[in-house]
C-alpha cells in the first residue's frame, strides 16, 4: 500500500479515477491520475452487503477510500466534493445486473466521484488477463469465498452466471470446499463414512483434538463461522499428501472451474465470436470453433 513516483509532492486536488476492488475478505481502493500513476491506495475489510446491509458495507469501502485519499494527499475541497472524476468499483456480491445498478446508485450518493460504474468483481480479472492493448475479449473465472465466471466481447456484450451459491447451482468456492471438508471429516470420525486424514487435520488447525470438539465450537459460536475458510488450505495440503477423499474434492473443483469457463465460452454471444480462452493449467487455447481443453474441460 502506498504511492508511486512523487505523487505526494504534486498534491493533486482530484484524481481521474477512484478504483475499488472489493472481495468477501478484503477491499482495496486506489486513486489514479489521468496518466495512470497510482497516487495512493487503501485497504479495509470485506464487502458483504447481504450480511451487513448496504450502508454498513459501503462504510467498509469508505474506510479504504479515505486511506487512499490520505496516502495520495487528495482532499475534498468542500464537504461532499468528489475525490475523483470517476468511480469504477468491481464488487463481490454484486452478482446480478440489478444489484450492480442499485450499488452504483448507493455509491454515487456518497459523492466519491463525478460518475460511478459498478461491476461484479469477476470482470476485473478480464482486464488483468489481457496482453498489451488488446480489446476486452475473453473468459475469466474467479474462485474465492465463492465461484463465478464471466465472458466479454469488445462490443460490450457479456455472458455470466448468477453466482448466488447453492441456490443458483454453484459449487467449488472456498465456502463450499470448507463445508464439504467438514462433512467428510465428521462422517469419518463417527463411522458413517470412510476414513480420511481430514478428520484429524481440520480440528488440529484450530488446536482442537477431534471433529466433535470442532463441530461444537462452530455450533456454539466459540469459533466464528467465517474462520472455516481457513480450512481450504488444509484441505489442499491433505490432498497433496495423497488422501483420497481430499484429492477427490480438489479434483471436483478443477472440473467445476473448467466447466464454468467452458459453458460461458459456449454461451451466446461469446460462442458466436472469435473469443479466446486460456486454460489456467496448460496455457492451451482455442479460437472461435468448438474444441475442448484436454486438461480440465468436461467431456
Amino acid at each position: 500500500m502506498g504511492v508511486t513516483g512523487d505523487a505526494r509532492a504534486e498534491r493533486p486536488s482530484r484524481a481521474a479515477v477512484l478504483a475499488i476492488d472489493a472481495g468477501n475478505s478484503k477491499t482495496d481502493a486506489a486513486l489514479i491520475a489521468a496518466d495512470g500513476t497510482v497516487l495512493g491506495t487503501g485497504r479495509s475489510d470485506g464487502f458483504q452487503p447481504q450480511r451487513t446491509g448496504v450502508g454498513a458495507a459501503l462504510d467498509v469501502l469508505e474506510r479504504a477510500v479515505a486511506e487512499a485519499a490520505e496516502a495520495a494527499a487528495v482532499s475534498r475541497p468542500a464537504p461532499g466534493a468528489p475525490y475523483a472524476g470517476r468511480v469504477s468499483a468491481c464488487l463481490a456480491n454484486a452478482d446480478l445486473p440489478v444489484e450492480e445498478r442499485q450499488l452504483a446508485e448507493a455509491i454515487g450518493a456518497r459523492g466519491w466521484g463525478g460518475a460511478t460504474a459498478v461491476y461484479n468483481d469477476t470482470f476485473a480479472i478480464l482486464r488483468a488477463g489481457l496482453s498489451g492493448d488488446g480489446p476486452p475479449r475473453g473468459v475469466a473465472v474467479v474462485c474465492g469465498a465463492g465461484i463465478n465466471c464471466v465472458g466479454m466481447l469488445p462490443d460490450g456484450r457479456t455472458a455470466r452466471f448468477p453466482a448466488l451459491g447453492q441456490l443458483s447451482g454453484d459449487w467449488g468456492g472456498g465456502g463450499g470446499l470448507a463445508a464439504e471438508a467438514l462433512w467428510w471429516a465428521a462422517r469419518a470420525e463417527d463411522g458413517r463414512g470412510g476414513p480420511t486424514e481430514l478428520a484429524a487435520a481440520l480440528p488440529a488447525h484450530f488446536g482442537l483434538a477431534s471433529m466433535a470438539e470442532l463441530i461444537e465450537a462452530l455450533h456454539l459460536g466459540a469459533l466464528a463461522q467465517r474462520r472455516t475458510h481457513e480450512l481450504v488450505p488444509v484441505l489442499f495440503a491433505v490432498a497433496a499428501a495423497g488422501d483420497p477423499v481430499a484429492s477427490a474434492l480438489v479434483e471436483r473443483q478443477a472440473d467445476e472451474v473448467g466447466g464454468e469457463r467452458w459453458r460461458v465460452a459456449r454461451t451466446p454471444p461469446v460462442r458466436a465470436s472469435a473469443a479466446r480462452v486460456t486454460c489456467c493449467s496448460t496455457g492451451w487455447r482455442w479460437s472461435g470453433s468448438c474444441s475442448r481443453c484436454p486438461c480440465c474441460c468436461p467431456t
